[in-house]
């Protein structure tokens, strides 16, 4: 893996909803979330240029995301939602999980999950071994579709440690379990602009 940094571990998530609340599901629903846990080259030192982690992003981003699509199971146009998340050690910074987040992970995910037009929703912290973090999860071509308002906790145990950074990709094959609260479904988004 050229230009990747060194990985220590990568996680695979599976939950699976069998039941919510008195009701039983005839089939589960499902979530899986891949983690990356890399040593952080700018833990504990100032750096303007952080176009290293932007790239890295962007060769993570797709091997997390196949990662995340063959958990299910399913084909890459049947993910329901996706989200993104990081966490950096105690001596990096919350710019260095943006800087892994947003200019160039996008793109990845979206080509790995058949399309998506929705914002891929994000969250970031600083952490340390087992901290947990929710990924936040909403529906892939609109960001209307209340039924997949949704997010997933990951939890590592051993990261990241003080140097590291973690990098999550999650995805679901379906919305919340009986969701019902109204809104936009499914079966009526238009998907042209990432709302409705």
């Amino acid at each position: 893996m050229a230009g990747i940094p060194e990985i220590r571990k990568i996680y695979t998530i599976v939950e699976e909803t069998h039941a919510d609340g008195e009701m039983k599901l005839k089939s589960p629903t499902r979530k899986a979330a891949i983690a990356v846990v890399f040593k952080n080259p700018f833990a504990g030192k100032y750096q303007d240029d952080l176009s290293m982690l932007y790239d890295w992003s962007e060769e993570l981003g797709e091997i997390l995301t196949k990662k995340a699509v063959a958990a299910l199971g399913i084909q890459p146009e049947e993910v329901h939602s996706y989200g993104k998340a990081a966490i950096a050690g105690e001596r990096g910074e919350l710019e260095h999980c943006a800087a892994v987040l947003h200019p160039k992970l996008g793109k990845p995910i979206r080509d790995n999950v058949g399309g998506g037009k929705a914002i891929i929703p994000s969250a970031k912290k600083l952490g340390f071994p087992g901290a947990a973090i929710d990924v936040p999860l909403h529906f892939k071509n609109a960001a209307f579709v209340r039924t997949h308002f949704d997010a997933m906790e990951v939890r590592l145990p051993d990261a990241p440690r003080a140097d590291e950074l973690v990098l999550i990709v999650a995805v679901t094959d379906s919305g919340r379990p009986f969701a019902r609260i109204g809104g936009l479904k499914v079966e009526e988004v238009k998907g042209e602009d990432g709302l409705r």
